[in-house]
C-alpha cells in the first residue's frame, strides 16, 4: 500500500518529467518578472501573492490520495514564480547580492534535506507516501527553485556570462547530470536534486533571455505572450505523457 500512494502522488521521473520541469521554470521567471515589473507589484507584493497560492496548492496537494498532474504541476509553477520574486527581493531589494543571496539559499537548501533525511531516513523521490515526507519535499523543492533563481541570476549577470552564456553553461551541468547517472554508481537520488536545482537557474536564464530589454541581451518578447505560450507547451506535456504513462507499465525504480 505504501508503494501504490507513492507512485500515485508524485509523477514518474522520466524525460518528459525534465521536460515539463524547464518548461515550468522559465515560465517562473517570465510569469514572475510580469507580475512584479510589468504590472509594477514589486518583489515583496509579488511574493505574497504567490506565496499565497502556493500554500494553497501544495495545501490540496498533501490532502489529495492520488496523483492529479494538474494539481502537482501547478504547485510545481507556483514555486518557480515564488522562487524568483523571492530570489529578486532578497538578491537586489535587501542589498545582500547574488553572492550572499545563493550562499543563504544554498544553506537553507542543505538544512531542508539534512532535516528530512534525519527525520524519516531517505530523501528519495520513491521514498514520499505521507503527508510529513510530503512537507518536507515541498520545502526542499521551494529552496531548490529559489536557489536556482539566484544561481542563474549571478552566472548571466555578476559573472558576465549572459543569458546565452549561462544557459548552455547550465544546459551543459545537466547533461553531465544525466551521464553521471547512466554511466556511473553515484547515488541516484544525488543526481534527481543535483538536477533539479539545474533546472531553475536554466530556465531563469532562458526566460530572462526571452523577456529581457535587447540593450541588456535578451529578446524583449512580451512577459505576458510568453508565459501563455509557455504555459500551453505545458499543458500539451502534460496532456502527452500522462496519457503516454496510461498505457505503460508503473515503473518499479
Amino acid at each position: 500500500m505504501q508503494a501504490r500512494r507513492t507512485v500515485s502522488k508524485v509523477p514518474e521521473v522520466t524525460p518528459g518529467f525534465w521536460i515539463i520541469k524547464i518548461l515550468a521554470t522559465t515560465l517562473g521567471e517570465t510569469g514572475g518578472d510580469a507580475v512584479s515589473m510589468s504590472m509594477q507589484l514589486g518583489y515583496l507584493l509579488s511574493t505574497g501573492i504567490f506565496a499565497l497560492v502556493f500554500v494553497v496548492a501544495v495545501t490540496l496537494q498533501i490532502r489529495a490520495t492520488r496523483f492529479h498532474p494538474l494539481l502537482y504541476w501547478t504547485t510545481i509553477i507556483a514555486t518557480t514564480t515564488v522562487g524568483t520574486t523571492l530570489a529578486d527581493f532578497a538578491d537586489r531589494s535587501l542589498g545582500i547580492g547574488y553572492a550572499g543571496g545563493a550562499s543563504l539559499l544554498l544553506a537553507m537548501l542543505l538544512a531542508s534535506l539534512f532535516a528530512w533525511y534525519r527525520t524519516l531516513g531517505s530523501i528519495a523521490v520513491d521514498s514520499i507516501g505521507s503527508p510529513g515526507s510530503e512537507a518536507f519535499y515541498w520545502a526542499t523543492i521551494m529552496f531548490s527553485q529559489t536557489l536556482g533563481t539566484a544561481l542563474g541570476d549571478w552566472t548571466a549577470d555578476s559573472m558576465g556570462l549572459g543569458y546565452m552564456g549561462a544557459a548552455l553553461v547550465f544546459g551543459a551541468l545537466i547533461a553531465f547530470a544525466a551521464m553521471a547517472y547512466a554511466w556511473t554508481r553515484v547515488s541516484h537520488t544525488l543526481l534527481f536534486w543535483v538536477a533539479f536545482v539545474l533546472t531553475r537557474p536554466l530556465g531563469a536564464v532562458v526566460g530572462d533571455l526571452l523577456d529581457k530589454p535587447v540593450s541588456h541581451g535578451g529578446l524583449a518578447l512580451d512577459r505576458f505572450s510568453a508565459s501563455a505560450v509557455l504555459l500551453g507547451l505545458i499543458l500539451l506535456c502534460i496532456a502527452y505523457t500522462h496519457r503516454r504513462q496510461g498505457r505503460l507499465p508503473p515503473n518499479r525504480h
